[in-house]
């Protein structure tokens, strides 16, 4: 078990390579959203799904750049 304790004065991380691909799919997301909206002929499911996704993801987001920086 000692080679799960943190030693005083150490820090522990929360960064996670997996943060990474979810910060690029919120931007593909968004990308995706605002070329729906741009469109000429407009999908409205497409662009709710795609709105509720990326509130999904930026609420995510947020949680997960909130944990970087509170550790």
């Amino acid at each position: 078990m000692w080679l799960l304790a943190i030693e005083p004065g150490e820090t522990t991380t929360t960064f996670n390579m997996f943060d990474i691909f979810m910060l690029l799919f919120t931007v593909l997301i968004l990308i995706g959203v605002y070329r729906l909206i741009k469109a000429r002929d407009k999908n409205l499911f497409a662009i709710g799904f795609g709105i509720v996704s990326l509130l999904v993801f930026l609420a995510s987001d947020f949680a997960m750049i909130k944990a970087w920086f509170s550790s």
